[in-house]
């Protein structure tokens, strides 16, 4: 079954090049385009769709109003977000972090790696460019951990091998990497990462990396 897509910028040249793109691809099908956010939470309710591709600017309200407008609407399917930042700050990837997505790139990406984001979303992975994923952790690395007491708790119900997946994926290693590095299959890795995920209360791998280094359990390089 294809994925559902539906294409979100205020500029046209944008939305119809990123629709010929992921048209192009077999797996994928691009619903509509919009330039407006009001506009798309419309169209994402007709269409049940799986991936909202959108720049950060649109007529009418935000991306990041538009991902906490539909998010709360708790639609079926549930749309997953790939956004277009355009600046990798803090104050940018924290609000569209705490907004909820499952992808950020910059508009430097390669056709390649948007099309691999999109199919990364669909599966409820999540994919950051790499200037993204340095200032994330970054980021993490100049915060203080909280106090031990904590998260002491949540990090007293991993085996030993769940922390190992967790401190190897916060290191920045793929789920292939983790599975080559502790000689197991990659469908273990993800029976740990969905365990990890339950019982760490996140939603995804880029909140087990920030459980991972509020708890302290990463030290700074």
């Amino acid at each position: 079954m294809s994925i559902r897509v539906l294409v979100c910028d205020e500029l046209p040249i944008v939305r119809d090049g990123l629709r010929t793109l992921l048209g192009s691809e077999p797996d994928v099908s691009v619903v509509d385009t919009s330039d407006s956010g009001n506009h798309a939470i419309m169209l994402a309710r007709t269409h049940r769709v799986d991936v909202i591709v959108t720049g950060l600017k649109l007529r009418g309200i935000s991306a990041v109003d538009l991902i906490h407008k539909i998010n709360a609407e708790n639609l079926t399917p549930r749309p997953r977000f790939v956004v277009f930042a355009t600046d990798d700050s803090d104050d940018l990837v924290s609000s569209v972090f705490q907004a909820g997505v499952n992808g950020i790139l910059m508009p430097d990406a390669t056709w390649e790696e948007v099309a691999a984001a999109v199919r990364a979303a669909a599966a409820g992975q999540t994919t950051l460019a790499p200037r993204i994923a340095d200032r994330l952790v970054d980021w993490f690395r100049r915060r203080q951990p909280y106090p031990e007491e904590v998260f002491q708790p949540a990090v007293s119900t991993l085996t030993p091998r769940e922390r190992q997946v967790l401190l190897l994926m916060a290191d920045g290693k793929s789920t292939e990497e983790v599975a080559t590095e502790l000689s197991i299959g990659l469908t273990t890795v993800r029976t740990h990462v969905y365990r990890l995920r339950c019982k760490l209360n996140v939603k995804d791998r880029a909140q087990l990396v920030s459980f991972a280094y509020r708890a302290g359990l990463m030290q700074p390089a």
